[in-house]
Order: structure tokens, then sequence, then C-alpha cells
């Protein structure tokens, strides 16, 4: 028998599905729930076991890992009486790695802390590919314990591993991850529109451009996306317009300016409003375009 703690996975998404498969693979009993039965399926091929509830997935589960799109997802899931916290045992750990509000994230702990579950928040950078590589970049708040106790799972999902501080502090690096990632896509995608109208060989120059200074993980991952104009979703536009909406709202809070971020976050909202929500957040490109003359 295994001596490795028991997980349920709370949501089976472009990122919860390929984290979950690699718990598998690293050894760990992984129960899972989500709403679409493809999703559960897939768990179920990969060596995993499908719940039928929440209820169920968390029931004997010692570490309870959920990763939904937003905060009102994780407070479905959270409270109420089919919810995880009324369902987890005594001392369960429960990790969420979604990207949402600090404050979810800190009303969250407070409030499983009353029903004897410990809380650690801890989003992820790294898209698709990331998650897929188990080579994730995991930003952690809570209890040193309580981190030192899920580093070996968090080792089986990623790369670059570090508890911030208290509960929210996770959330808010990921708050700002999103802010450079947005403008970094951003001012790819204008030196992609302007290379091309000067009739430079676009392919060369991003591989150049990635040799130097203005390299980046942002074009290492997204160079294709630029190059085929393929913007299957890694990570959607829609998610990347909450995130925005979290940093600024975050950093109007505590009182830090944000002048390049706001523009970029107007940006992303005009490509949803253009009905561009579900592509990738590398179709930053598209609307660089359109203010460029182009019809896309």
């Amino acid at each position: 028998m295994s001596t490795l703690p028991k997980i349920a996975w709370i949501g089976l998404g472009i990122m919860g599905s390929p984290m979950s498969e690699n718990l598998i693979k690293a050894g760990y009993q992984v129960t899972g729930f989500t709403l679409e039965q493809d999703k559960l399926d897939r768990l179920a091929a990969a060596g995993g076991t499908a719940a039928g509830s929440i209820a169920e997935a968390v029931r004997d589960a010692d570490v309870v890992i959920t990763m939904v799109p937003a905060s009102p997802q994780v407070e479905a899931i959270a409270y109420g009486a089919d919810g995880i916290l009324e369902n987890a045992k005594q001392g369960a750990l429960l990790i969420d790695m979604s990207s949402i509000t600090p404050q979810t994230s800190v009303d969250l702990a407070a409030a499983a802390r009353d029903k004897g579950v410990r809380v650690l928040d801890a989003p992820v950078s790294g898209g698709e590919a990331g998650a897929v590589e188990a080579v994730l970049s995991i930003m952690v708040g809570g209890e040193q314990a309580d981190f030192d106790q899920a580093k070996p799972i968090f080792d089986a999902l990623g790369k670059t591993i570090v508890l911030c501080g208290p509960h929210g502090s996770g959330q808010t690096v990921k708050a700002a991850n999103q802010l450079i990632v947005a403008v970094n896509i951003q001012a790819c995608a204008e030196a992609v529109v302007f290379l091309e109208k000067s009739g430079v060989n676009l392919q060369a120059a991003l591989d150049v451009l990635n040799g130097g200074l203005a390299g980046s993980t942002v074009l290492t991952r997204k160079k294709d996306n630029f190059l085929n104009r393929d913007f299957k979703p890694g990570f959607r536009i829609d998610l990347h317009h909450k995130d925005m909406g979290i940093v600024t709202d975050a950093a109007r809070n505590v009182g830090a300016a944000l002048p390049v971020g706001a523009v970029v976050a107007q940006l992303v909202a005009s490509l949803r409003a253009q009905g561009d929500g579900g592509l990738d957040h590398s179709a930053l490109l598209r609307a660089v375009e359109r203010l460029s003359g182009a019809q896309v």
C-alpha cells in the first residue's frame, strides 16, 4: 500500500487534467471531480478515480486540490452543504491552485480554519505546456508547515516553487505575473506587426530577438502562435481578462499605479468585446493588427 497522501482533485480543465495526471504518474492515488464527463473519463483512463460529486471526491482525501477558473467557482465548490469544507475530513489540506483574488484566498483560509481544514493558495504560471511538462512556477501563500507538507506534491507539478508569504500572497504574486505576461505579449504582438509591415523575415527576426535581451519565456512559448496565427487556447483571453481585473483592483487597493497595465487590460477587454475571448492570449496580436488596418 502506498504511504503517499490520498488526493482529491476538483477541476479538470486545460490545466487541471495534465496536472492531475502528473500526480498519478508520481504514484499518488487521485480521485477527481469535474462537470464534464469526458474529463472524468480521461482521468480514469490515466489511472485515476472519477467521483460523482465533490463530497464523494473529498471524503477520504488527505489533500484536496482545486483548479477552477475564478473566485466565484472557488466559492461555489468550497462552501455549502455539498462543498469541500463540509465534506473534507478534519486535518485535510486544501490547496487552491486557481487564480483568484487575494481576498478570496484569505477568506477561504479563515472559513476553513473553523472547519479544521488547512489551506494554501498556490496559483501557477507556465500555461498548458508547463502543466503537461510539469515545469510550472508555483507561488504559494500560507503556513510554512503546510507548505513543507505539500512540497513533494508541488515537486511533481512544477520546477520553481516558492512560499511567498501568508494566505493570499500566492495570489498577489500571480496577479503580478499576469500583469507581466500580458504586457510582454502585447509588446511581442506590436513587434510582430511592425516587423511584418517592414518586410522583415519574421521567423529570423523572432529567433534573433529571443536570443538577446528582448528574449523571454513568453516569446519562446508563443513564437509559433505568432508565426502561424495559431490561437488555439492554452490560456484563454477570457481568463486573462479576469486576471487583469484582479491585478488592477488589487493595485488600486494598495495605491500602486499601473499605467501600462491599465492600457493592456483595456486591449484585452476589447478582444473579448470583438468575440475573441475564447482564443489564446497570444491573440492580442489580432488587436494590434486591427489597429494597424488589417481585416482579421
